[in-house]
């Protein structure tokens, strides 16, 4: 599905809390294709709401932002069930920018 992605020029990236030395080794033996980025901060999951300044873990969502980085569409409260998720967004990323 990865490919598909790409093929309409999403560019795909995970963002967590964990340390980069613990996120590096899962990262790659799950042989994700995308990118994985460390948010310790917060800044990321605070901005496009993923969590709150008491949050304890961050929310699984997933943000759409347009090629000047404008938010222009959003899934909330995803949750651990994520199994048809992707096809979603891929539909929905279809109708967005498919030429």
């Amino acid at each position: 599905m990865y490919d598909d992605f790409s093929a309409l020029g999403v560019k795909i990236i995970a963002v967590g809390w964990d340390d980069p030395s613990a996120t590096s080794p899962w990262v790659e033996s799950q042989s994700y294709q995308y990118e994985v980025w460390t948010d310790q901060e917060r800044t990321l999951s605070l901005y496009y709401g993923a969590a709150t300044n008491s949050s304890f873990v961050v929310d699984r969502v997933t943000r759409i932002l347009d090629s000047n980085g404008t938010l222009i569409l959003e899934y909330n409260d995803i949750g651990f069930g994520i199994s048809a998720h992707p096809a979603e967004v891929l539909e929905d990323c279809r109708l967005l920018f498919a030429d």
